[in-house]
């Protein structure tokens, strides 16, 4: 698959989920665990919240596209909550979609 404007939408809102939920950890740190930072939590939360949503829409859209199973898919839609899996989800995603014209280029040459 060649570089889509949906894959590029796909590796953004990963990162940048990941980076919120990452921050969003840390607050929700000084919140329960030093009980400062009350406020801002709350606003940290609706933008990891918002680019969650983002990044779901896009993932399902990407997952319809290459045909992903349903584990595929539910663990891809879910590393947008878990700290650190949409970083690793991204990498594997990235890697699948540049192997992907290789597969149907052999498919196609073997005549299956």
């Amino acid at each position: 698959m060649k570089a889509t404007p949906l894959l590029g939408w796909y590796r953004a809102l990963a990162v940048a989920t990941g980076c919120a939920l990452l921050v969003f950890c840390g607050f929700m740190v000084a919140k329960y665990g030093f009980g400062s930072a009350e406020e801002i939590t709350t606003y940290v939360a609706m933008l990891h919240g918002y680019l969650y949503i983002g990044y779901f829409v896009v993932t399902f859209m990407l997952g319809q596209k290459l045909k992903w199973p349903l584990g595929r898919l539910v663990f891809t839609l879910a590393a947008g909550c878990i700290p650190f899996a949409s970083f690793v989800a991204e990498r594997r995603v990235v890697r699948e979609a540049a192997e992907q014209p290789a597969v149907g280029a052999a498919q196609q040459a073997a005549g299956v």
